[in-house]
């Protein structure tokens, strides 16, 4: 889903006091993580993860990773944090995505 600055600059906004839930260490990227990380998000379609100072991997190789390997948006880096988004296929939980694509 390709977001306008207004709508990734809203979802900044929500992601703000968000804590990460999920975090990048030393066994780097995988498959079985992308899929963990996809079901988080068909849950909660904003969430935020963190990359530990024992990873081999940088920032820019998750981000690259997870919009490749996925439909997943990153909407920010901040220092060794991602924001991600990806609006829920539960209709019921699709409150976050309707107010980005009424923006």
């Amino acid at each position: 889903m390709k977001l306008t600055g207004k709508q990734k600059r809203f979802l900044r906004a929500n992601a703000n006091r968000m804590r990460p839930i999920f975090e990048v260490g030393k066994n780097g990227l995988s498959p079985v993580w992308l899929e963990e990380i996809q079901k988080a998000l068909d849950t909660r379609e904003l969430i935020k993860i963190n990359v530990l100072q024992n990873s081999t991997a940088t920032v820019d190789d998750i981000k690259d990773y997870i919009e490749t390997k996925s439909d997943v948006t990153v909407v920010q880096t901040i220092g060794k944090t991602l924001v991600l988004f990806k609006p829920s296929k539960d209709p019921n939980k699709q409150k976050l995505s309707n107010e980005v694509l009424a923006i």
